[in-house]
């Protein structure tokens, strides 16, 4: 079955950086599109950016623009989340999640998509 673990997470003070994995087992992350996303605490989840079967990413949230780079390695089946700049606002809890599709689309993704348990990510001096 598709499962997601991602790892990676932990305690940074502003403006420093961090790098997520998110290991994916029964499906190859180069065939589906991969998302990351993030809830806040007393925040609504929201989707952060999402990397398609292309390569190409698609940005959820304008706020990590510049900052967020997705990637991913086929041989490991990992796909990444490079955090740079981190800032207060960025804490949350950050997800991978793929909906067995080849697009990036939030609202298919929330109602069919497979997640993972999350990492927690603290931005705090």
């Amino acid at each position: 079955q598709v499962q997601l673990a991602e790892s990676g997470g932990g305690l940074v003070q502003p403006g420093e950086s961090l790098t997520l994995s998110c290991a994916a087992s029964g499906f190859a992350v180069n065939d589906y599109a991969v998302t990351w996303s993030r809830q806040a605490p007393g925040k609504q989840r929201e989707g952060v950016l999402c990397m398609s079967r292309s390569d190409g990413t698609t940005y959820f949230t304008d706020s990590v623009k510049g900052r967020f780079t997705i990637s991913r390695d086929n041989a490991k089946n990992t796909v990444y989340l490079q955090m740079q700049s981190l800032k207060p606002e960025d804490t949350a809890v950050y997800y991978c999640a793929t909906d067995q599709g080849y697009g990036c689309y939030w609202n298919r993704l929330t109602n069919f998509g497979t997640w993972g348990q999350g990492t927690q990510v603290t931005v705090s001096s």
